[in-house]
C-alpha cells in the first residue's frame, strides 16, 4: 500500500513520457497532399480575416490617426498657435490612411491569423510542445502590446516635447502626416520589440544557450548595451528618451534572470534524472551480460562434463589378469 502511494521520481516520469508522446504524434499524421489542402484552407481564412480587419481600420483610419496625434497635441507649445499636421502632396492623406489601416489591420487580425497558423502546426507537435507554444504566443502578444502602450503613454510625450521645442513663434514646425506616422509607428514597434526581451531570454534558457549564472555575470555589460540601444533606436538626442528606453530593458533583463533560473533548475534536474536512467540501464545491461557469460560458462562446463562422461563410457573395460599362484 505504501509502495503504491509513493511519489514518482523524475526518471520514472521520463520513462512513461516517451510512449505517450509517440502515440500522441502518431494519431495526428496526415498525407502530404492533405497537408497542402489544410494549408490552403488556413491561409484563405487568415486572408479573409485580414481583409475584414483592414476594411474596418480603413473606415476608422481618421479616428486612429487622431488617437496617435494626441501625444503631439498634449505637448504643443501654446505660443505657436493651434497644433496641426500638413500633407505635402494630394495623395499623401490617402496613402497615410492606407498605411495606417494596413498596420492596424494586421494588429487587429493577428489573433485570428495566429489561430489559423496554430491550427495548422499544432497536430505536428507533442502535447507538451503545444502548451509551450500557446504560452509563448500569448506572452508575446501581451509583452508587445505592453511595450507599445508604454511608448505611447510615457515616451512619445517627452520625445515630441523635445522635438517641437525647436519651434518658436517665428519658426513654426510643419509636420508632414507621413513623417509623423512613420516616427510614431517606428517608436511603438521598437518598444514593442524591446519588451519581447524576457521571452527571448526564456527561449534561450530553454534550449540551453544561457543560464541564470551567465546572465547575472553579463548584467553590468547589459546595462551599457541597453543605453547604447536606447541611443540608437530613439531618434532624438535627448537623454530622457534614451533613459526611458534603457530602463525597461534593464528591468526586464533582470526579471528574465528569475525565469532563466527556474528553467535552468528544471533542466538540470531533468538531466540528473536522465543520467540516473542511463546509469540504471547500464547496470541492467551489465548484469544481463554477466548472466549471459555465466550461462555460457555453465553450458561449457556441462558440455565438457558430458563429453568426459561420454568418453569414459566409450573406453573398453579392462578385465583383471588371472595369474596362477
Amino acid at each position: 500500500m505504501a509502495s503504491a502511494a509513493r511519489k514518482r521520481v523524475p526518471h520514472e516520469e521520463l520513462l512513461e513520457e516517451a510512449p505517450k508522446n509517440a502515440a500522441d504524434l502518431e494519431g495526428s499524421r496526415m498525407p502530404f497532399l492533405a497537408h497542402l489542402v489544410e494549408l490552403k484552407g488556413r491561409v484563405t481564412k487568415a486572408a479573409f480575416f485580414f481583409l475584414g480587419a483592414f476594411g474596418v481600420c480603413f473606415y476608422f483610419a481618421q479616428d486612429i490617426f487622431t488617437f496617435l496625434k494626441q501625444p503631439l497635441w498634449d505637448v504643443w507649445p501654446k505660443d505657436m498657435g493651434p497644433p496641426n499636421v500638413v500633407f505635402g502632396s494630394l495623395t499623401e492623406p490617402f496613402w497615410v490612411e492606407m498605411s495606417l489601416a494596413l498596420w492596424a489591420g494586421v494588429f487587429l487580425a493577428s489573433p485570428f491569423i495566429f489561430y489559423q497558423l496554430w491550427k495548422f502546426i499544432a497536430p505536428g507537435l507533442y502535447k507538451k510542445e503545444r502548451r509551450l507554444a500557446t504560452l509563448f504566443a500569448v506572452c508575446s502578444a501581451i509583452l508587445f502590446i505592453a511595450g507599445a502602450l508604454f511608448c505611447y503613454q510615457f515616451v512619445l510625450h517627452s520625445l515630441y516635447k523635445f522635438l517641437v521645442s525647436y519651434g518658436t513663434a517665428d519658426t513654426k514646425p510643419m509636420i508632414l502626416m507621413e513623417s509623423y506616422l512613420d516616427l510614431t509607428r517606428d517608436m511603438m514597434l521598437a518598444f514593442g520589440a524591446v519588451f519581447e526581451l524576457p521571452l527571448l531570454i526564456f527561449f534561450l534558457a530553454i534550449v540551453g544557450l544561457v543560464t541564470h549564472r551567465s546572465l547575472w555575470k553579463f548584467n553590468r555589460w547589459f546595462i551599457v548595451i541597453a543605453f547604447v540601444v536606447g541611443a540608437i533606436l530613439t531618434p532624438s538626442p535627448d537623454v530622457v528618451s534614451q533613459i526611458m528606453m534603457a530602463t525597461p530593458m534593464i528591468v526586464l533583463y533582470n526579471l528574465s534572470i528569475i525565469g532563466a533560473w527556474r528553467v535552468t533548475l528544471k533542466r538540470e534536474r531533468k538531466a540528473a534524472a536522465q543520467a540516473a536512467i542511463d546509469r540504471i540501464r547500464e547496470e541492467e545491461e551489465e548484469a544481463a551480460r554477466q548472466v549471459r557469460k555465466a550461462k555460457k560458462r555453465a553450458a561449457k562446463a556441462a558440455k565438457a562434463k558430458a563429453e568426459a562422461e561420454a568418453a569414459a563410457a566409450a573406453e573398453p573395460k579392462q578385465l583383471p589378469d588371472k595369474t596362477e599362484d
